[in-house]
């Protein structure tokens, strides 16, 4: 069966895709992405990643203005051709086409893609991995702050480390030697009832399930705190957890070898996950961005 996917303006077979190698996304890494997940046919969180996208977009000149509107609606096309409803979605917008060389002016035309893969149905059970702490550090943003951008050979060197550990996520420490976030995540920890993460200020991404996950603590008077700290901050730690937009939040057993964790027991990491599913299913029984399923 065909994988359907979007591509400037178009729904085609993933298989018919293509684009330009004068592409400055692909010449030169000049483009950036969102990955989120369908619910039910429901987008969460939609609005905030395309904030954060627009915002990627203005620091790479890229001019374009997305439209929440109309992705849904590409969303839903999308998801009545590829017969799925509870999905991996990424979005992904490229400079286009520009003559060889670093352009200065501004990209007018880039390259819009969104494509989606089957996912099964969100857990209401905290799972829980190991965490290893990478020789490779994490690298400086390209620009201002870290953009989610085509820029990733750091991520893939990291995963090359850990290798086939499939259970597993690595841990960055920056270049001052700061802990700074995962390979595919961003890092919480807690010490005696307080939450702590990295601060933005140390390079990570600023994630959008990790700026959700500060919000339902604070929902919950919970003190967090957000800051530069050493990996020795880990060693007083009771409980660990990491957190993206499609595993949500996932409980640390251990930091390989250094450290262990309370892991699914932990008060605070079970709680937030609690509130995190409640939160999520209010906002898509008030349907968030609602999908006419009937067609």
């Amino acid at each position: 069966m065909n994988k359907w996917m979007y591509l400037n303006g178009r729904i085609i077979p993933e298989n018919e895709a293509s684009i330009s190698p004068f592409d400055h996304g692909f010449l030169y890494g000049l483009g950036v992405f969102e990955t989120f997940r369908l619910y039910k046919g429901h987008p969460f969180l939609l609005e905030d990643h395309i904030n954060r996208m627009q915002d990627a977009l203005r620091e790479l000149n890229i001019h374009i203005t997305l439209s929440i509107v109309e992705l849904s609606e590409i969303l839903k096309e999308l998801m009545v051709k590829n017969r799925l409803e509870n999905a991996r979605v990424r979005l992904n917008v490229s400079a286009g086409d520009g003559p060889i060389g670093l352009q200065t002016s501004p990209y007018t035309n880039p390259n819009i893609m969104i494509f989606m893969n089957p996912l099964p149905t969100a857990s209401d059970q905290l799972s829980s991995k190991t965490a290893i702490l990478l020789r490779q550090r994490r690298n400086t943003p390209e620009s201002t702050y870290r953009l989610k951008s085509h820029h990733y050979l750091n991520n893939i060197i990291a995963k090359r480390e850990i290798g086939t550990e499939n259970e597993a996520e690595g841990i960055f420490l920056n270049e001052k030697g700061y802990l700074a976030e995962g390979i595919v995540s961003n890092i919480f920890w807690v010490k005696k009832g307080v939450l702590y993460t990295p601060d933005v200020k140390t390079g990570i991404l600023n994630g959008i399930t990790r700026k959700f996950v500060i919000h339902l603590a604070n929902q919950q008077g919970i003190l967090v705190k957000e800051g530069e700290f050493m990996v020795e901050a880990l060693l007083e730690a009771d409980e660990m957890f990491i957190t993206n937009s499609i595993q949500e939040i996932v409980a640390l057993d251990c930091l390989k070898e250094v450290k262990n964790f309370m892991g699914v027991q932990g008060d605070i990491t079970a709680l937030l996950f609690k509130k995190y599913i409640e939160l999520r299913e209010q906002l898509l029984t008030m349907n968030e961005y609602p999908f006419d399923r009937t067609e």
